[in-house]
């Protein structure tokens, strides 16, 4: 997954746009403090106890004992909230030959709601640690507590919270499998021109939903945002596709105080799940992800064996549920 493309500036109307949607007039700042926050106050504590339980199995590969067992808590775990699950499986050939054992889960709250968004993470672990500064251990597995897990464990309490947070609409979290599968550097001779390599899950939904003539809203990515060193600036595919969207999230989160980790500034253009949502799916999708200037763009311990549940922040998995549950109590 998740390559950044050349770090360029976005497009000038885009930028006009964002700066704009950020600009407010002394009319456009009273209305904004009109604005009530939400008493529903997110549990850190709750989303970091998902992260550690999905790690207690090991490193989620796809086909492996641990992604299956995962798989199952996840389901379980949602369906303890009442909410409606459904699974999405099916044979994916990935780019080295082998047949993946895809597990897309989407879990509904609301169901019979004709207007919805999507709240989406990867639920699987990379088989690869190919970004460690230790390259003896660059064949070994990811454990995935933020590149994985953290998105999983935000959604999940926010699903426990649901109830008081009454949204006005109906909401599907969606777990994707085979993200983190493409192909590794020593192997870069298989790697297919097109980027299939890489979010099968998601490329596999947006083509088949998981309800005949799906639409949504829109829909929020949730990758990595569990890091020590995180901070989300303006992802440019997010931009081109659902600038409202983001710009609204990130209006949200420094309505209660987290103006520090959602930053209104550029970042870079991510190859991630909400690429196929919006191009293939047609539902306008933003990526909340990390942006790091410097040598880690995605942080210290992306494709690392060092993304373990101890490098987890719960500072962070703090501000992103708060400003989620901010945003979906101004739904209308």
């Amino acid at each position: 997954m998740k390559t950044y493309f050349s770090l360029i500036l976005l497009l000038p109307a885009l930028l006009l746009g964002s700066c704009k949607g950020q600009q407010k007039t002394d009319g456009d700042a009273a209305a904004s403090d009109t604005i009530p926050l939400s008493q529903v106050k997110f549990n850190a504590d709750s989303a970091f106890a998902h992260i550690v339980k999905q790690c207690e199995f090991g490193p989620r590969v796809p086909n492996s004992e641990a992604h299956r067992r995962c798989g199952d808590y996840i389901v379980s775990a949602f369906r303890r909230l009442g909410l409606q699950v459904t699974e999405q499986k099916a044979d994916l050939k990935a780019w080295d030959g082998k047949t993946l054992a895809m597990r897309n889960i989407v879990a509904s709250y609301l169901p019979e709601q004709t207007e919805r968004v999507i709240i989406c993470a990867h639920w699987e672990s990379r088989p690869w640690a190919d970004a460690d500064p230790d390259s003896s251990k660059h064949r070994q597995p990811v454990m995935a507590a933020n590149d994985g897990a953290s998105g999983v464990g935000v959604m999940l309490e926010l699903a426990r919270l649901l109830p008081q947070l009454n949204p006005a609409v109906g909401i599907d979290f969606i777990c994707f499998d085979a993200e983190d599968y493409g192909t590794p550097y020593w192997d870069a001779a298989l790697e297919p021109e097109d980027g299939s390599d890489w979010c099968m899950g998601s490329r596999y939904w947006s083509r088949n939903p998981h309800v005949a003539g799906y639409r949504a809203r829109y829909g929020i990515l949730l990758d990595m945002v569990g890091g020590e060193d995180a901070r989300f600036c303006f992802e440019g595919i997010s931009m081109r596709y659902a600038r409202d969207v983001m710009v609204r999230l990130w209006d949200a989160a420094s309505r209660c105080g987290h103006s520090d980790l959602f930053q209104s500034r550029e970042g870079g253009w991510a190859q991630d799940d909400h690429v196929p949502m919006n191009e293939v799916a047609g539902i306008p999708t933003i990526d909340v992800i990390p942006f790091v200037e410097g040598e880690h763009t995605f942080g210290a311990t992306w494709h690392t064996v060092s993304d373990t549940p101890e490098r987890i922040s719960k500072t962070t998995l703090k501000g992103v549920g708060q400003s989620l549950i901010q945003f979906l109590s101004e739904e209308q």
